[in-house]
């Protein structure tokens, strides 16, 4: 009944337990603090999962599952309470039905729960809030493996980075620029930003870190 809402890069109920288990080796491996990469809160905002269910999936532990409809409208439902405007407010219905490209009648049926969502409502939802493919629609073991394959991938690049230190020259004040500004971190982050504008401003800042230091001459 599902199989319609998900998003092409869905992953499989049972990878959360694999992800589980590589993120806390990773995690073991540079030192870093398990609640600090298996945080609840993080979690459930980046999943859009309610907390007490990631923290029983992380246990292992059942935790029931809602139907598509219920899904949706609680994943919205978060969306709207932690993706806010500039201002800090939320967007209201109108705003959403304008980006989404709907009326405003529909958009607050969809919220409301008043009406099931079709693939386009979904689509549309998302790409108004900036979030993934599935991120309304996934199941609940899929949305928190996602999550945590994010955070995977940003330990990976600690490690990396950690292992291309210890092997550079201790006299190469380019490798020691990028270790001690975390460079290699923030070009990987600025890869997930929303614009090029945003991109071309932190290269325009690596720019100028880059040229203050020369390698020595061999």
């Amino acid at each position: 009944m599902t199989g319609g809402f998900e998003g092409p890069d869905a992953v499989p109920t049972t990878a959360l337990p694999a992800v589980v288990a590589r993120v806390t080796a990773l995690a073991d491996r540079l030192g870093v603090a398990h609640a600090e990469v298996f945080d609840v809160g993080r979690l459930s905002a980046a999943c859009g999962v309610p907390e007490s269910v990631v923290k029983a999936l992380l246990g292992g532990r059942p935790a029931g599952e809602p139907d598509v409809q219920a899904r949706f409208v609680q994943r919205l439902d978060l969306l709207r309470r932690t993706r806010l405007k500039p201002n800090g407010r939320r967007y209201t219905q109108q705003e959403i039905a304008d980006g989404a490209g709907m009326s405003r009648q529909q958009a607050g049926a969809l919220i409301n729960g008043d009406r099931r969502p079709t693939m386009e409502h979904c689509d549309a939802i998302q790409r108004f809030f900036r979030v993934h493919a599935g991120f309304l629609t996934a199941e609940d073991p899929e949305a928190l493996a996602g999550a945590l394959q994010h955070t995977e991938q940003e330990l990976l690049q600690k490690l990396a980075d950690r292992e291309r230190a210890a092997a550079a020259p201790a006299d190469d004040p380019l490798e020691r620029l990028l270790q001690d500004h975390g460079v290699r971190g923030i070009a990987w982050r600025a890869a997930q930003l929303p614009t090029d504008q945003h991109r071309d401003k932190v290269a325009e800042w690596l720019d100028m870190l880059l040229e203050s230091v020369q390698r020595p001459k061999a």
